[in-house]
């Protein structure tokens, strides 16, 4: 009930900033540009540490990634080389984003630590693999958005860890980028091989169908 709620009034309020942007006519594409330079900003937050601040800066980057295909649509703007773009510099978003969490753990200070700046860097390289497999994968076979961390789940999984960083409390509900970067390494690689899966058997279904296709027509 209380998701419906908030899933109803998120809505409503994305929909009132997509009618304002629609009367200024805004090119989709800026709107794409502009939501990659929120998410450099994030990334600059996290090489600093300042991960709550990130995690709202995440939220504002997101709000434009769902603008901008919402705005082309309104507006009549939409194009192959708009999809084209978004698609780009959301694998782009991600990359930087991590990279800032990367560059935090690498840094000279008291919470280096070689452990997450490599689980972070695997969780970049999964996230890049799961979206990999499903553009070569639909090239294959019709649709292969199967598992569980997709990007939208990641992105708010990210948000969720960053604002809960409040070095100064020691309360055990709070601090939880570690568990974070944990879990999104996990469920990345998990993710990729559901989509390896889903793919092998999806081909092996079609060859299946021709091979009997042809067999019959025989």
């Amino acid at each position: 009930m209380l998701g419906e709620v908030i899933g109803s009034v998120s809505t409503r309020i994305l929909n009132a900033i997509v009618r304002s942007l629609i009367r200024l006519n805004p090119n989709p594409n800026i709107l794409s540009l502009i939501g990659l330079g929120i998410n450099l900003w994030a990334a600059l937050l996290y090489g600093y540490g300042r991960f709550f601040a990130a995690g709202l800066v995440m939220i504002l980057a997101n709000i434009f990634d769902m603008l901008d295909g919402r705005v082309a649509r309104g507006t009549g703007r939409v194009t192959r080389f708009g999809a084209f773009l978004d698609s780009s510099l959301d694998r782009l978003s991600d990359m930087v984003v991590f990279l800032g969490i990367i560059i935090y753990y690498t840094r000279d200070t008291e919470h280096h630590s070689t452990l997450y700046a490599a689980l972070t860097g695997a969780a970049l390289i999964g996230s890049v693999m799961v979206s990999y497999t499903s553009a070569r994968a639909e090239s294959l076979i019709p649709r292969c958005d199967v598992g569980f961390l997709r990007r939208p789940e990641r992105v708010v999984l990210l948000i969720l860890g960053s604002i809960t960083v409040w070095p100064e409390s020691t309360s055990p509900f709070l601090n939880k980028m570690p568990a974070t970067i944990w879990l999104m390494t996990v469920l990345s690689y998990w993710t990729f091989f559901q989509r390896l899966y889903h793919t092998w058997q999806q081909l092996r279904e079609m060859e299946s169908g021709d091979n009997l296709t042809a067999r019959t027509a025989k």
